[in-house]
Order: C-alpha cells, then structure tokens, then sequence
C-alpha cells in the first residue's frame, strides 16, 4: 500500500542546497511524529531528523545547523530543507513517522552530493 512518497532528491554541488518532501497517508501522519531517514552505500540506515506533532525538532549532529524539518499538518506533507551539503550526505533519504514506522515505505529520494 503507497502511504508515504518522497521526492526532491537529486545531483548537487557541494555545499549546495536541495528540499525533500514527502507526502503522508493521514494515518501515518495526522496524530505522529515524523522522522526522516538516510542510507549511504554500505552503511546502516540512520534517523537524521524528527519533528513531533507539535513541530518540536531533533536532528542527528552530523546534520545540526544545516538541514531544517518541517510539517504541514493540515497538508499531510513533511519537508526537510538541506543547506550546505557534503558529500558524506549522499545517500537514499525516506520519511515515516517516529518511533513507530509504517511497514509500507516510501521508494525514498536519492541525494547525490558531487563535484
């Protein structure tokens, strides 16, 4: 079942910028938290940033200071805003909510950092 839907990946420069959304089933957003993820090549899948319901937000300290993320609420759409980015930022990125997830996830949006 196609609940969550990523999109706005692609190749950029370093410290170059690039916003991600995804859209949410109500049921997966409405009443949870919502997290985004990253997979790197050969690397474990992490949680880079989370925003409850209230829009309160953490991020993992590799990304503090230049990834911002966001909800819309009444949208069922989550943002993540992705400025100054480094290579070690490429990798596959995928939303769905916290701590709880969603079996069903999304394809995700392949983030490309290159010169």
């Amino acid at each position: 079942q196609v609940r969550l839907v990523e999109s706005g990946g692609g190749l950029v420069q370093p410290g170059g910028s690039l916003r991600l959304s995804c859209a949410a089933s109500r049921s997966t957003f409405r009443s949870s938290a919502m997290g985004w993820y990253r997979q790197a090549p050969g690397k474990e899948r992490e949680l880079v940033a989370r925003v409850s319901i209230y829009c309160a937000t953490n991020y993992a300290d590799a990304v503090k200071g230049r990834f911002t993320v966001s909800r819309d609420n009444a949208k069922n759409t989550l943002y993540l805003q992705m400025n100054s980015l480094k290579p070690e930022d490429t990798a596959v990125y995928y939303c769905n909510s916290f701590p709880f997830l969603d079996i069903y996830w999304g394809q995700g949006a392949q983030v490309t950092v290159s010169s």
